[in-house]
Formats: C-alpha cells, structure tokens, sequence
C-alpha cells in the first residue's frame, strides 16, 4: 500500500487550487478522494506524479473547475426551490388568511384581526420579499429590476397602510397618502414609459396603465383630504360637550331619597365604572385621565386608534368593561318602564366580550357617554 508524504499532500491540493477550483471545503473534499484512491491503487514503489495525473483526469471531462460550477449549481437550485415552496406557501396562507379575516371582520366574529394580521405579516415580509428576489434574478435590463423594486416597496407599503387603517392606529392616513401617491407619481409613470418602448408590449402597456389609474383614483376617491388634526380635534370638542353635559345634569340631579335604593346605588355604580374606563382609555394616550379644556393649546387632543392594552382579555380595562356590562343588564331588569331602558343599540349592553376590540376609543368613549346620560336622565 502506498503511503503519501507530506510533500505529495501538498502537491495534490495545490494542484487542485491551479486548476480553478477555488472553494475550501471542495478542494478538502477532492484532496481526500485523490489520496485515497492514490493510496489504495499505485503500487509502493510506484511512479506518483503519472498516477496522479491519470487519477485527477477521472473527476472531469474538461477542466477540474466544471466541479465546482456544477456543485454551486446544486446548492443554488437547492435553496431555490425551497425559497420558492416558501414563497408560494406564504401566498397562500396571506390569501386565504385575508379572506377568512375579512369575513369574520364583516360578520363580526372572533379570530378576525389576528387572521388580518397573520395575512399582512406573510405578504408583506415573506411572500413579497421573496417574489422581488424571484423576478430580479428572472429579469433583464436595470429599468425592469428597478420597476420590479418600486412595484414590491408599494405593495409591502399598501399592505402596512391598509393594517394601519383597518386597526385605526395612529399614521393611517399618512401611510395610506404615501402609498396612493407613490403608485401614482412613481409606479405607473415607470411601469408606463418601461412598457411603451417594446412595441409589442404597446397595447398591454397602455391598457394595463389605465386600469391602475382607475384602481389609483377610485383608492384616492375614498380618502379624505381634510387634515385628520382637525377630525381629532372636533371629536375631542365634541367629546368635551357630553362630559360638560354630564356634569351639569350630575348638579341638577333630584332628591333621589323617595327613588328606589338600589336603582340609585347601582346607577352610581355605573357611572363609577364609566369614569373609570374613560380614564384608562384616554390615559394610554395623552398621560392623564381626562382632556383638558384647553387640549388645542396643549397640543392633547386624542387620536382616533384601536384600544390599548388595557383591554386585551384579563388586563384593567377588559374587566371593568365586563362588569359594566353586567350592571347594565341588572340596571334594565330593574327599571320596569321600557321607555327609560338604556336602549341596546346605544351601549354596550348587547355586545359580546370578544368584540371588545373592535372599538376604537371614540366609540367606546361616546358609548360610555350615553349610558351616563341615560342613567341620569332617569334619575331626573
């Protein structure tokens, strides 16, 4: 059996470096096959270099650097396939995740906005992603990879914006303005002047450019331009009104010593709970429990956005809606007079835990409001 020296280890991996193979880990993995076949075949006093030379032809057919092209191959369409099978499966989980939260969002059932979210999360950082790298490496000429680029950043920025709006956070109409705007001062003028100069592409060009105007004005058509500072800061005057109302109605209100006790008690319970969930609403956003009179100058209006944290099922707010709810239905099997209810429609009397979350907080803010009224109103 021939035994290799040092010198001849050293020669075969140099040897195999010289002739363009220039990856670590293969020329480690050629060095060994070429010493053992070397080592197990020439005889012990056999002409090495000659063997050698006869051994290394048997790896190629042309030159030794083939190996390592079609090795790189292999991992490339390796990775490939699987970046693709992700790509697809993440469509399709952000499609059918869309659709079933869209119609559980319309009938008002559970599961919708983490069914929203899972869908935003997939198109918008795994499937869109993926579909850029996918059609850059398919793609010729730096205009069509640059329109590619310009078409994934606003559909990632369309889903983000449509999340924003949907969920009612802070930024929505921002977000959605930037993305409207970049489709339409970006996008389609690139998508258009990159089409029109293949003539055979002329026709499809120009069609498909009309239809996204349309798409961009109908999505333009449906945004309001007035300044949302001025919606916030209406509502929050409007708000302000009711809270004034109250308070004027609470310093007007009757000897209530010949009303029924446990009416009163409860009626004043209701009104605790509501100050209560007022507080711990606005708090979350402005630092304090109430908005000031002079909020404008402060700069302290509240932003119309989703609940905070305090509402997610078990936390502060959650609970106190919760008894709410059950005061409520006691406060109406109490009052006999189904004029002076606190009507349904109006409060949270019928609502479900689960859709606690889907109010924003001027909705529950105004909800709370009426039901103070009411209650008030009867004691009157």
């Amino acid at each position: 059996m021939y035994r290799l020296s040092d010198q001849q280890i050293d020669y075969i991996l140099n040897d195999i470096g010289a002739r363009g193979v220039e990856m670590d880990s293969l020329q480690q993995n050629l060095l060994d096959h070429v010493c053992c076949i070397i080592e197990n075949n020439l005889e012990t006093n056999g002409d090495f270099e000659s063997f050698y030379k006869q051994t290394i032809k048997t790896f190629y057919k042309d030159e030794l650097w083939e190996i390592e092209e079609e090795t790189l191959l292999l991992l490339t369409y390796k990775n490939y396939y699987a970046m693709k099978k992700i790509m697809i499966t993440s469509g399709a989980i952000a499609a059918i995740a869309f659709t079933t939260g869209s119609i559980f969002k319309m009938m008002h059932w559970p599961g919708s906005i983490p069914l929203i979210l899972l869908a935003m999360f997939c198109s918008s950082f795994i499937f869109l992603p993926l579909y850029f790298l996918f059609k850059t490496r398919e793609t010729e000429g730096k205009a069509n990879k640059i329109l590619i680029a310009v078409g994934t950043m606003n559909g990632i920025l369309f889903c983000v914006s449509s999340l924003f709006r949907i969920m009612h956070w802070p930024g929505n109409q921002v977000l959605w303005l930037a993305t409207i705007g970049m489709m339409g001062l970006v996008f389609i003028p690139l998508y258009f002047f990159n089409g029109i100069k293949k003539p055979e592409n002329k026709t499809n060009t120009i069609a498909t450019t009309v239809i996204l105007i349309i798409v961009a004005g109908f999505f333009f058509a449906l945004t309001s331009l007035k300044s949302s500072k001025y919606v916030y800061i209406s509502k929050s005057y409007h708000y302000l009104q009711n809270e004034e109302l109250i308070a004027r109605m609470k310093q007007m209100r009757k000897d209530t010593f010949l009303q029924n006790k446990e009416l009163i008690v409860l009626g004043d319970d209701i009104d605790k709970d509501c100050e209560k969930i007022k507080g711990i609403t606005i708090m979350e956003e402005l630092g304090q429990t109430t908005i000031p009179k002079d909020f404008e100058n402060k700069n302290l209006w509240l932003e119309e956005c989703g609940l905070n944290r305090n509402f997610i099922p078990g936390e502060a707010g959650f609970n106190l809606v919760i008894d709410l709810k059950n005061k409520l239905h006691q406060y109406n099997t109490l009052v006999k007079d189904v004029s002076k209810q606190i009507p349904i429609e109006n409060s949270l009397v019928k609502m479900t835990d689960d859709k606690i979350l889907l109010f924003s907080n001027y909705n529950l803010l105004n909800n709370l409001t009426q039901i103070q009224l009411f209650v008030l109103q009867n004691e009157m």
